[in-house]
C-alpha cells in the first residue's frame, strides 16, 4: 500500500486487518489490529514476539483504554469516518501531549488533502490516502498554508513567539 509519511510517498507493508482475521489466521508481516481484537486477545497477542504491531482506533474509543499499553505499538491508525468529524484529531493530540507516544500516527479512513495539514499538526505523522484519491496532488496540502498561528503538536514556532 502506498501513504504519505514525512511529506512523501511510500510504500508501505502495514496491513490492517479484520477482526475475524485473529481466529482465521493473520497475513504474514506486520498487522494494524482492530481496537475490539486488542481488548479481547490482549494477552494471547503479547506472546506474538516475531511481528510488529499496530492498533486501529476511532473516535468511540477512550484514549485512556489503552494508555497502559502503549509501548506494544509501533503505530496507531486513526479512524476518520467521515470529513465532519473531528475526534481524531483530538484523539491524536492526547496520544503525543498527555501520554508522549512517539511512534507512527496515521490517518485512515476518509482523509482528504484540505485535512492533511491540520491533522499533521495535531501530530499525525502518516497518512492512508483513499485509492480513487490523488496521492501526489494530496502531498501539496501540506503547503497550504505557510504561516502558523497557535503551537500544536509539530512542535511549529507560531507566529507571534518570532517577534
Amino acid at each position: 500500500m502506498r501513504v504519505i509519511k514525512d511529506n512523501k510517498v511510500i510504500d508501505d507493508n502495514w496491513q490492517i486487518v479484520e477482526g475475524s482475521a485473529i481466529e482465521s489466521g493473520l497475513p504474514a508481516g506486520d498487522v494494524i489490529l482492530p481496537f475490539s481484537v486488542w481488548q479481547s486477545n490482549r494477552e494471547a497477542i503479547l506472546s506474538w514476539n516475531d511481528r510488529k504491531l499496530g492498533l486501529l482506533i476511532n473516535g468511540e474509543h477512550d484514549i485512556d483504554d489503552l494508555a497502559g499499553d502503549l509501548d506494544h505499538f509501533n503505530i496507531i491508525a486513526i479512524e476518520f469516518p467521515a470529513f465532519k468529524d473531528g475526534r481524531g484529531y483530538s484523539q491524536a493530540r492526547i496520544l503525543r501531549d498527555h501520554y508522549d507516544y512517539s511512534g507512527d500516527l496515521r490517518a485512515v479512513g476518509d482523509v482528504l488533502r484540505d485535512q492533511l495539514y491540520f491533522m499533521q499538526r495535531c501530530g499525525i505523522s502518516s497518512f492512508l490516502i483513499k485509492e480513487e484519491k490523488d496521492i501526489e496532488d494530496a502531498i501539496r496540502g501540506f503547503s497550504d498554508f505557510s504561516v502558523k498561528y497557535q503551537t500544536a503538536a509539530d512542535g511549529a514556532e507560531p507566529l507571534y513567539k518570532q517577534r
